[in-house]
């Protein structure tokens, strides 16, 4: 890996990792720092202790929503503890765009073998299940910073939020949820049920205005948006103008959204990801796009869609 090189995307896997074992006093440090530092807990704050058994969901899964940068270091490693505090506190400025995991790479031999780790500190970013970016050396902190921007912007560009705050599961214990459901649903399920289509739509969109990172109503308005495309399709039309015109990319998306109309969720994605893979410029930022948007008619942790996030992710690096 360059120090200014993309890397090239990859799965994670443990799969055919050698297996050291763990130094002790190594798992001492992290057993002795997820119960001292509060904000290193898993599950709680900007910064995360990750571990071989934790990376799954700490590191993959919340990717899939919210991008998780990867700090590889030892305690032994003096750049890395010129590096680790800089990492911190960018992401407690960060305000949950970002997560920080740090993965001590003595007392995770199988992760570190899995990550490919050859020298630390070594900084990698995780987007949809994929390793996408990474550095090698304690960098300047403006460099950093630039870095995390384009990580970010990678990031929105597949749809992703990092627009920070606490999601809404991560409440305290003590502190339930409020059960009120928002007025705007009503609206909207009353305009669906008359058939008023676009009154859905705007009662989604009032909804959104005042809490932008609402998954339901995110999810309703994107699904009222694809019917009200789909009804002004002529649908045999729309087939026999995207089979014949397969550079056509307004064509596939036409047919894009039939099928995902249609349940065919599979079918549409994979159409427009075949579009991403063939086109270019303006062209291929447009199925992107269109992509990312019909992410929004399923939640974001459905299988179809961190799989298709992955693949989208792989095709833009």
């Amino acid at each position: 890996m360059r120090q200014d090189g993309i890397m090239q995307p990859q799965d994670f896997s443990l799969y055919g990792a050698v297996d050291l074992g763990a130094r002790q006093a190594a798992a001492q440090r992290r057993q002795q720092a997820a119960q001292s530092d509060g904000s290193a807990a898993p599950g709680g704050g900007p910064v995360l202790e990750v571990t071989e058994q934790t990376f799954n969901t700490d590191v993959v899964e919340r990717s899939r929503t919210t991008p998780v940068i990867i700090d590889l270091w030892a305690e032994w490693c003096e750049p890395c503890k010129q590096l680790g505090p800089v990492l911190e506190k960018l992401a407690a400025e960060a305000g949950g765009q970002w997560i920080l995991a740090k993965v001590d790479v003595d007392a995770n031999p199988q992760l570190s073998a899995a990550l490919q780790v050859q020298s630390i500190p070594m900084v990698v970013a995780v987007i949809g299940g994929q390793l996408v970016d990474g550095f090698l050396g304690a960098i300047p902190e403006a460099q950093v910073r630039q870095w995390i921007g384009q990580v970010l912007a990678v990031a929105e560009k597949m749809g992703l939020s990092t627009a920070g705050g606490e999601p809404a599961g991560d409440a305290a214990p003590d502190q339930p949820q409020a059960a009120e459901v928002p007025p705007a649903y009503a609206e909207a399920r009353a305009a669906m049920e008359r058939g008023d289509l676009d009154a859905a739509a705007r009662a989604f969109e009032k909804e959104l205005a005042a809490s932008p990172g609402d998954p339901v109503a995110r999810s309703g308005l994107a699904q009222v948006n694809l019917v009200l495309r789909v009804s002004s399709y002529d649908q045999a039309q729309a087939r026999k103008e995207a089979a014949e015109r397969p550079g056509d990319v307004a064509a596939q998306i036409r047919v894009a959204d039939i099928d995902m109309a249609s349940g065919r969720v599979e079918e549409a994605f994979d159409r427009l990801l075949g579009v991403v893979r063939r086109s270019s410029g303006e062209e291929k930022d447009q199925a992107r796009a269109h992509l990312v948007g019909l992410f929004d008619v399923l939640p974001p942790r459905d299988p179809l869609v961190a799989r298709a996030r992955s693949a989208l992710s792989a095709l833009l690096f």
